[in-house]
């Protein structure tokens, strides 16, 4: 049950890949929903309360997707986008389970 083309994560042989849109500095922690984007990719849009300063809304994003999925901050990595508000991150484990994981929360 691969994601389709069109979805913001893929599965992997390591897990899962996902391409978020973070807004930093917003009045509170969430999950905005999917988005499409100009350019034809999807991202999943998340808003985190912390500020972009020295990782803080990257550790914020990290611990939101943890508690919704209810996951280990362990199991995600930053691939890119570290100063950028377009984010690739890893998921470690399987990758059909996470991908079913995040249709539950969505």
């Amino acid at each position: 049950m691969s994601a389709p083309e069109s979805s913001f994560f893929r599965v992997t042989e390591t897990g899962l890949l996902l391409h978020v849109r973070v807004t930093p500095n917003a009045g509170r922690d969430a999950i905005d929903g999917v988005e499409r984007r100009d350019d034809g990719g999807v991202v999943l849009r998340v808003r985190v309360a912390a500020v972009p300063d020295k990782g803080k809304a990257n550790a914020a994003l990290i611990a939101l997707l943890a508690k919704k999925l209810r996951l280990p901050k362990s199991a995600f990595s930053l691939l890119s986008g570290e100063t950028s508000r377009h984010k690739t991150l890893a998921l470690s484990g399987d990758g059909e389970v996470l991908a079913l994981k995040f249709r539950e929360v969505l």
